[in-house]
């Protein structure tokens, strides 16, 4: 488990920050820029210290302001990835992942996190000689190779392209699946956050606004100015139920709903997670005919919430919780009120593969 309790000034700005995290998985900083996601993140690397407060992992104090303990950086046995891969130019990748390496331990782990990280063909180039999805990847397993009790990943992908992000998230969720450890996941992308993260601390001004699962907070109307307009909507857990490779199309289930989405090759009974964004999803009173939206979802209608913007979110309960944002017109034309019957519209189009969340691994 991760405890953090603190506070920091700095200059006009104050963090303080409270949350606990349940242990293993990935724990995402979400936040726009300037919230405090690096700078609380550094409390924890040990790289800044806090004013007051207190900082555990895994039952570990790494810093007590009372009982006056401040572990160094060394000792806190935690691995960080930064931004841009900070390797070591003149060293080859065999001997930037060596440089990471702790003890025996480290030394046993060296080929299975090669693997892992599929970097095995690298490990005689020097940084130079490396892309930039390449680079992250060296990167994480120098990181890992610290025998760390808990990963800090500070917006590894931002400086990469959609095609390199594309590349290095499956790696990720490797490490997260088959690796014990925590991971501290900073990031300001929330389709990153959907597709990797178990917990979600929602960052702002300085502050903690809210933690929880990803897709109990996703679903909240009251963080949607935090959460983002654009990326705004329902968080499904879905099981792929099958394949219909004559139509190009794959059914997933939840909540006793199938939802059609473009194919995806996926293994039957495997559990993701899928965004499906409040700008994508359209109300009727009466199940349409006629009409290429493939997914019709009957349902209730539970919160309306006014935008001030001419915008307004309604919340469905069609099994699980689908949110739809329509105009302040639409709302008044079809008479929306809690607790009236509704379908909810998807286009199966709306679901693509950056609409998939994570894979969870199965229990």
């Amino acid at each position: 488990m991760i405890q953090v309790d603190v506070r920091r000034k700095m200059g006009d700005f104050t963090l303080q920050a409270a949350f606990n995290s349940p242990p293993g998985g990935i724990t995402a900083l979400f936040g726009r820029s300037g919230a405090g996601k690096t700078a609380l993140i550094n409390l924890l690397a040990g790289l800044d210290r806090p004013d007051e407060g207190r900082i555990v992992v895994d039952g570990v104090v790494l810093f007590d302001s009372d009982a006056g303990i401040d572990l160094p950086p060394e000792q806190r046995r935690l691995g960080y990835v930064f931004q841009e891969g900070r390797l070591f130019p003149h060293m080859s990748v065999r001997r930037n992942l060596a440089y990471g390496m702790k003890g025996k331990d480290g030394a046993a782990d060296f080929d299975r996190i090669v693997a892992l990280l599929d970097i095995g063909a690298l490990l005689d180039r020097t940084p130079r000689a490396l892309s930039g999805g390449e680079k992250q990847r060296v990167a994480i397993g120098r990181a890992l190779l610290a025998s760390p009790r808990l990963v800090l990943m500070d917006e590894p992908l931002a400086a990469l392209d959609m095609g390199l992000k594309a590349e290095i998230l499956p790696y990720i969720e490797r490490l997260r699946d088959e690796l014990a450890i925590p991971i501290v996941y900073v990031s300001h992308a929330m389709e990153e956050i959907v597709r990797l993260a178990d917990t979600l601390v929602i960052m702002s001004d300085g502050k903690v606004a809210a933690v929880g699962p990803v897709d109990e907070l996703m679903s909240r109307l009251d963080l949607r100015p935090l959460t983002g307009r654009y990326e705004a909507g329902a968080v499904l857990t879905v099981t792929v139920e099958g394949h219909d490779l004559n139509r190009a199309v794959t059914s997933l289930s939840f909540a006793g709903m199938t939802m059609l989405v473009p194919h995806a090759d996926i293994p039957v009974g495997e559990e993701l997670r899928i965004r499906v964004r409040a700008r994508d999803v359209s109300l009727a009173l009466t199940a349409p005919t006629d009409i290429s939206i493939l997914n019709i979802f009957p349902g209730r209608v539970m919160e309306i919430s006014d935008r001030k913007d001419g915008q307004m979110d309604v919340i469905v309960d069609v099994g699980a919780k689908i949110w739809a944002r329509v105009t302040r017109l639409a709302v008044t034309r079809l008479a929306l009120v809690p607790g009236m019957e509704i379908h909810a519209l998807v286009k199966a189009v709306a679901i693509d593969r950056q609409s998939f969340g994570r894979r969870i691994k199965p229990r």
